[in-house]
């Protein structure tokens, strides 16, 4: 009589070779993950006056082979064109794998283009505008009329313009007394993202017209008239 000892173990083994194959499969070390894209959050072609920083914020972010943000990567910014600068230079992506820098415009009227880049990945480029002021208009106040030492009862609004009436954000405006006496606050302001600047004009004590005058960089001065009586 043949013994059943050996198909059995045969059998055994057939049924142990799947199991101990799955097991070697379980121990495969998974890649690493790193960096594999960068991209732009916000930034992109915004606009403002040549030498003045841009209203938002350059805010990139690095994507790991995973597809998922990736936090404590070295990101750095480099000016390529227009000149400026950008603070900070360098930076660690935080928990939500993105870097915020302050990009602050060169001084000519033209595209300025700032480079971001992180080890192993693609470098982005984020371009801006910088535009010269061509124009100061008076938006609201002028022509007023008060009684001497006192507030006018609107305040002036300034705003300031580049070509094709589009309005310039960061701009300073400076303001003087002309003749009357009298302050202004502020004396001097930058333009908010509708390139305005809201200024209070209290008189001076002596009745009669009064003036006020505003700058803006290369333009100007221009005029304000209130009348004190």
């Amino acid at each position: 009589m043949r013994s059943a000892r050996p198909q059995f173990l045969l059998a055994a083994l057939l049924t142990a070779v799947p199991a101990l194959l799955g097991f070697a499969g379980c121990t495969e070390a998974t890649a690493p993950v790193t960096a594999s894209r960068l991209t732009i959050v916000q930034g992109h072609l915004q606009q403002a006056a040549a030498g003045a920083a841009l209203p938002l914020p350059v805010v990139l972010r690095v994507i790991g082979t995973d597809g998922a943000p990736m936090p404590k990567v070295p990101i750095s910014f480099n000016v390529l064109a227009g000149g400026g600068a950008v603070d900070p230079a360098t930076a660690i992506s935080d928990a939500n794998g993105e870097v915020k820098a302050k990009w602050t415009l060169g001084p000519a009227s033209q595209v300025q283009t700032l480079v971001g880049s992180a080890p192993g990945v693609d470098p982005v480029s984020i371009g801006a505008l910088g535009v010269l002021p061509t124009d100061l208009l008076i938006a609201q106040g002028n022509n007023q009329t008060a009684k001497p030492s006192s507030a006018l009862p609107v305040s002036l609004v300034l705003r300031v313009v580049g070509p094709g009436n589009v309005p310039i954000p960061g701009q300073t405006v400076a303001l003087a007394i002309g003749s009357g006496g009298g302050s202004l606050s502020p004396a001097s302001a930058v333009t908010n993202a509708l390139g305005e600047v809201t200024v209070r004009w209290t008189l001076g004590p002596q009745t009669g017209l009064q003036t006020a005058t505003a700058t803006a960089g290369s333009v100007g001065p221009i005029s304000i008239l209130a009348t004190a009586n």
